[in-house]
């Protein structure tokens, strides 16, 4: 029986990209700023992810989390790479900026799932995890690969979370990933309760989704978390898009156009962001990172902007949003 781990208020979350140090190298001060931030604002939902700096961002959130009620909060992280130590001369080439001194290799069989989890509770300090995700199982990431490791996963990652969590050592699991095929192949082939879906559902870019992704979660009662709902900064301002620098032709154009309406109805295309993910009937939850503890701050006050139903149908009749995508009050 599945149940709905993610309530109403875990609709904002945080995701550790940033904390894991994708964008720049942010201290262990820092870290705990954002945090903090994101508590005193209320967000009870935390997501990481050993790979993430290596471990470092798995980390930072444990030593933020191990003195809190563990009642008082969601707590998600990932499988699918074992890291060893390694000297530093030996730290794989990766998109962290200063990341800790582990090498990884990809590995979803049963065992590996065990003990990743088990390295996570040591890492952390937390006595359990709520909600794991089978992480980058996904051609973006292990290229041609992918067949031999969704075989490997199906036969060993999907079967030993479903027992986990049937034997309430976790509360959920799904699919991690920045593609939406990797999802409909778990759907296929187990039983997922909740999968993070980054980079595909966004203001900006949502007509794939829409078409293939919602339909078919919603008939498998799978709920969704939106992971890079802002194209990883690119709809806050920043020069890069899906954790890369190449902008999509048009996209810049579309950006500014948004914004512009967004600015006539006394928003911001952030907001405006936020508020069209969480808008589908299928994502339970949105997790924006954070480089400062004002970007935490904003996305709560974005979360409880209020943003008129003209702006949402001006969007509409532009065809800067699609048709048949769901937008608040509809």
């Amino acid at each position: 029986m599945k149940t709905d781990i993610l309530t109403e208020k875990h609709r904002l979350g945080i995701g550790g990209v940033a904390i894991g140090t994708a964008f720049e190298d942010i201290t262990d001060e820092q870290a705990r700023e954002i945090l903090q931030q994101a508590w005193d604002v209320g967000i009870r939902y935390f997501d990481t992810s050993p790979w993430y700096g290596l471990t470092k961002s798995e980390k930072r959130f444990g030593d933020f989390l191990k003195d809190k009620d563990r009642n008082e909060f969601v707590f998600s992280t990932k499988v699918g790479r074992l890291f060893h130590e390694v000297p530093e001369s030996e730290v794989p080439p990766t998109m962290w900026k200063k990341p800790l001194n582990y090498d990884f290799k990809h590995d979803y069989t049963a065992d590996a799932i065990k003990r990743s989890i088990a390295d996570s509770l040591q890492r952390t300090g937390l006595n359990h995890i709520d909600i794991v995700y089978v992480h980058d199982l996904s051609e973006d990431q292990v290229g041609d690969r992918y067949p031999y490791f969704l075989k490997q996963a199906s036969e060993g990652a999907f079967k030993v979370l479903s027992e986990l969590r049937d034997q309430g050592v976790i509360k959920a699991w799904g699919m991690g990933v920045n593609k939406i095929e990797p999802i409909l192949d778990c759907i296929d082939s187990a039983d997922p309760d909740i999968c993070l879906s980054a980079t595909q559902y966004s203001i900006l870019e949502h007509e794939d989704a829409v078409d293939r992704l919602l339909p078919a979660v919603k008939k498998a009662g799978v709920k969704l978390v939106s992971g890079a709902g802002y194209n990883s900064g690119y709809i806050a301002g920043r020069e890069r898009y899906n954790y890369k620098d190449v902008i999509p032709k048009g996209m810049a154009e579309k950006r500014a156009r948004i914004g512009d309406i967004a600015k006539k109805y006394n928003t911001d295309i952030v907001h405006a962001a936020l508020h069209f993910v969480l808008a589908s009937d299928e994502f339970a939850s949105i997790i924006p990172g954070a480089s400062s503890p004002e970007q935490v701050k904003d996305n709560a006050e974005g979360l409880d902007a209020s943003i008129p139903a003209e702006f949402w149908n001006e969007l509409k009749s532009e065809g800067l949003i699609y048709a048949k995508a769901q937008v608040p009050g509809a």
